[in-house]
């Protein structure tokens, strides 16, 4: 059994069972991916994948134990690797963050500014998700840490860590009657068509909550997780766009009225996602005391390493 042969069956497993993808993933061939898995299949004498002629279709009962266990074993050998790496060098490596959207594009680029000053050497990897990917992303090792909005509250494996509060705004025309409306409800906002993001009204978010109590349904008509489309489909008149504080620019988006309706919603924070068995990298540690000054070394460990607490308010 060799460590290449499960990171190829992992690979398979996360690219939702397309060898071709996990080989594109893995920069290999797809017969050498499918080769191996064979081999490794034959060593344990039970199989891993269901096929279809030369498709695989399904995992066996087998097979979810063995990947299980596969990603575990990999998650391990690359804590190994980052031991070494924290005591041979801390100021070269990889860092892989996962975010959203907006934070990629209002949040984050300020403080991925300061953290490439800080380490030249240091090769910065960002990939986008939506929550519920970036939870994922970070629960399977493809990511060091995430950054995200409106966290699965399903998310229970990972640890969540609260470093800034947002709030959610209407953004309309300034002709909308909402516009000029005194006070704004959530009955008013779900009388009018609406645009927002892709993860709003998921399962546990702060939006989905407020309308279940409320006892209404929004009229979502366009969702996008990219603020400036949502914007400018509010400009044409498709709807009003229920977005974060930070989509809105006093300077840039004087053609639109903006209505803070945070109120409306249970407080809504950023978080960090970490594995709570990761081993962080010094400059991993840094990055976050970046996003907040007190994020200190510290101070995470202790969030981290404490006994598991649903949440953690800075």
């Amino acid at each position: 059994m060799k460590l290449q042969q499960l990171r190829y069956a992992v690979e398979v497993f996360r690219r939702n069972l397309n060898v071709s993808d996990a080989a594109d993933a893995l920069f290999t061939s797809q017969p050498g991916v499918s080769k191996q898995i064979r081999l490794l299949e034959e060593e344990l004498g039970t199989q891993i994948f269901i096929r279809s002629g030369k498709r695989i279709v399904a995992v066996t009962q087998a097979g979810v134990k063995i990947l299980e266990t596969a990603e575990q074993i990999l998650r391990n050998v690359q804590n190994i690797k980052n031991i070494g790496g924290e005591f041979s060098d801390t100021q070269s490596g990889v860092l892989t963050i996962a975010a959203t959207h907006s934070l990629l594009r209002f949040r984050l680029p300020e403080t991925i500014s300061a953290f490439q000053a800080a380490y030249p050497d240091v090769r910065l990897i960002l990939k986008q998700g939506s929550p519920a990917e970036i939870a994922e992303m970070v629960f399977n090792g493809e990511a060091d840490l995430g950054v995200g909005k409106d966290v699965p509250q399903n998310a229970t494996e990972l640890r969540k860590l609260s470093y800034s509060a947002w709030r959610y705004v209407l953004i309309l025309p300034h002709e909308h009657k909402l516009a000029h409306q005194s006070h704004i409800t959530l009955t008013d906002i779900a009388a009018h068509p609406l645009l927002t993001y892709d993860f709003t009204f998921d399962t546990g978010s702060a939006a989905a909550r407020a309308f279940a109590r409320a006892k209404l349904a929004a009229q979502t008509v366009f969702t996008s997780d990219d603020s400036a489309i949502l914007k400018q489909y509010v400009r044409l008149g498709l709807g009003i766009g229920l977005l974060d504080d930070t989509a809105f620019h006093t300077t840039m988006d004087t053609d639109l009225a903006m209505r803070d309706i945070g109120h409306l919603f249970e407080p809504c924070e950023y978080k960090i996602l970490l594995r709570g068995d990761a081993l962080l990298r010094g400059y991993a540690y840094d990055f976050m005391q970046l996003l907040h000054p007190s994020l200190t070394r510290d101070r995470i460990n202790h969030l981290m390493y404490a006994p598991a607490i649903e949440d953690f308010s800075i």
